[in-house]
C-alpha cells in the first residue's frame, strides 16, 4: 500500500514540476519579460493555474497519507532488552553483565603496559650527547 502511494506521489510531483515550468513568467525582475511564449493567452494560463492547484492539493493529500501510513507501521523499540541480559553460559562471560568495556576484552587486558624497571644501569655514552628536547 505504501509503495503504491509513493509511486502516485512521485507522479504528482513530476506533473506539478512540468506544469510550473510551462507557466508564463509574470515577473520581470531579471529582465525576462513574459513575451509571446508558448502559453501567452489568458485562457491557457488559467487552465495551467487550476491544474497546478489541483496537483498541489493531491500532493498535500498523498503527503498526509504517507505520514499516516508511516506512523501506523512504526513500532516503538528499545535498545535495552526488556527481559534483561541473558544468563551467560558456563565458562563464558556476557559482555553486558561483565562490567568490562570493549578495550578490556582486547588482548593485554586494556591496561597500559608499565615500563620495566631497569635492572642494570644504562651504559655510558661513547661520544658527545645531544640534550633531549622537551
Amino acid at each position: 500500500m505504501q509503495t503504491v502511494v509513493i509511486v502516485v506521489h512521485l507522479m504528482i510531483v513530476l506533473a506539478m514540476i512540468g506544469l510550473v515550468l510551462l507557466q508564463r513568467s509574470e515577473g520581470g525582475a531579471l529582465g525576462m519579460g513574459g513575451g509571446g511564449g508558448f502559453m501567452s493567452n489568458r485562457g491557457s494560463g488559467n487552465a495551467l493555474t487550476r491544474a497546478t492547484a489541483v496537483l498541489a492539493g493531491a500532493f498535500f493529500i498523498t503527503s498526509l497519507l504517507l505520514s499516516v501510513l508511516a506512523g501506523l507501521s512504526h513500532r516503538p523499540t528499545s535498545v535495552i532488552p526488556v527481559d534483561g541480559p541473558s544468563a551467560p553460559a558456563s565458562g563464558t562471560q556476557s559482555p553486558l553483565g561483565s562490567g568490562r568495556g570493549v578495550l578490556d576484552q582486547l588482548p593485554g587486558g586494556g591496561q597500559p603496559a608499565a615500563p620495566a624497571a631497569p635492572s642494570a644501569p644504562a651504559p655510558a655514552p661513547s661520544g658527545p650527547e645531544v640534550p633531549r628536547s622537551q
